[in-house]
């Protein structure tokens, strides 16, 4: 797919980080401005991301200068494209200051070519079949006027979130934080289907399958095919959804309908779904073997060769905060006294227990206001007031704490190859006077 066809832009400013260099905001006129060029992290020591402190590594192409951005069809143009074929865009952390995700500010992950808009949305069919003592095929209209819909607030978050702060480099999308958004999703619970069907047994796993062509324009083979352990699909949560933030669920979020698994990789959250097939065994399709969604078991030696023996799937995300207010770079006017911060933090299947932010690079931490959810996999937002000693550079770290007591790491741990799990401490760059 060449550039032009998306209409991807390279913004001219040299950031000396390269593609991965700080990003401004144009919501920081109330605080303060963005600074021309970058506020460089400081790049020894304990807890610094390579993908934040450091030009991309050797072995990647020459990026352009700065990063690039997105100009798609309803979306900000802020967003930075990772991928062009297929199409892949993470959002900066501070364009995720709302609440609720607005869909232009909502990252995009796709793993195949994206398919044709549906002319009839309501006669867009989904098939539930395998170990079901009754096959189901229903169109999504019946499923709108059969079922009752519900309507949750919930993260949903690409498995590879994280993955530029891994050393060495992991493969895949170099995801900072930004593929992460929280919107309120509309459907049924898929266990509704899922008891109508009548599960057998034998019933262990699901198998998702969707409508997108593989990039190869094979018809024959699944772009990606995942799936979760029954209990997992059984969950009210997770949910067959046709609306976003209440409005139709767009073509390049999924729609006319898709699944949403909250709390766990992305990708099982099956974009333009057609079929759930359950199985008596884990699932094997693409996206579910060897080293695809899976982290070590025994920690192994960073860059080494790695064996799919020693390799589970992925499930609950780990715990991951952000700072969305201010953004990285801001330049505040001289003699400023605190400063005011807002965030956002999740964790996979869990809740945050508690967000801790520090100016003095880690030496010492103070404790955040965190909010409740709205409901079960919602964010948490946070907000903290801090006290500047004198004007200068500072360097603002978050982190925070599960509600089982793991913690953000100082750094991306436990490398794998197609670097899952990455969920160091953000951190980001400012300047007083």
């Amino acid at each position: 797919m060449a550039r032009e066809a998306w209409g991807i832009t390279a913004d001219g400013n040299n950031f000396d980080t390269g593609r991965r260099g700080f990003l401004g905001s144009s919501g920081l006129a109330a605080i303060g401005a963005v600074i021309g060029g970058v506020l460089p992290l400081s790049r020894n020591g304990i807890g610094i991301p390579p993908a934040h402190a450091q030009a991309a590594p050797a072995t990647a192409p020459a990026p352009a200068k700065g990063p690039q951005y997105l100009k798609f069809p309803g979306k900000n143009a802020g967003l930075v494209v990772l991928g062009e074929k297929p199409l892949v865009a993470e959002t900066p952390e501070s364009l995720l200051d709302d609440d609720t995700t607005p869909i232009e500010k909502f990252y995009i992950r796709n793993n195949g070519q994206i398919p044709e808009e549906a002319k009839d949305p309501d006669a867009w069919k989904i098939t539930i079949d395998g170990e079901v003592n009754n096959k189901i095929e229903i169109a999504l209209g019946e499923l709108k006027s059969k079922y009752k819909a519900v309507t949750r607030r919930m993260v949903l978050e690409c498995g590879g979130n994280g993955r530029a702060g891994f050393s060495p480099p992991a493969r895949g999308n170099q995801w900072t934080n930004g593929g992460a958004g929280c919107a309120e999703w509309t459907g049924v619970p898929l266990a509704d289907l899922l008891k109508k069907a009548g599960l057998k047994a034998s019933a262990k796993y699901t198998a998702h399958y969707a409508a997108d062509l593989h990039l190869s324009g094979d018809a024959g083979k699944p772009t990606i095919s995942r799936g979760v352990r029954i209990e997992k699909a059984m969950e009210p949560n997770t949910m067959i959804v046709w609306a976003m933030n209440g409005k139709p669920l767009p073509n390049i979020h999924g729609g006319p309908v898709r699944l949403i698994v909250p709390g766990w990789a992305g990708s099982a959250s099956q974009k333009w779904l057609t079929r759930i097939t359950i199985r008596d065994r884990e699932h094997d399709g693409p996206g579910m073997t060897e080293f695809s969604y899976r982290t070590a078991i025994k920690p192994m030696v960073p860059g080494d060769k790695a064996d799919p023996a020693n390799f589970r799937i992925l499930e609950s995300m780990p715990v991951r905060s952000i700072i969305t207010n201010p953004a990285n770079g801001a330049k505040f006017a001289a003699g400023t006294k605190e400063l005011k911060l807002r965030g956002a933090s999740w964790a996979g299947d869990l809740t945050v227990k508690q967000v801790d932010v520090s100016t003095d690079f880690g030496a010492s931490w103070q404790r955040a206001t965190l909010e409740r959810p709205k409901n079960k996999y919602d964010w948490q937002r946070w907000t903290a007031t801090l006290k500047l000693p004198t004007d200068g550079y500072f360097e603002i770290w978050a982190r925070a704490t599960d509600s089982k007591g793991a913690m953000q790491p100082h750094q991306a741990g436990f490398w794998n190859p197609q670097g899952y799990g990455g969920n160091a401490m953000h951190r980001i760059a400012v300047l007083v006077g």
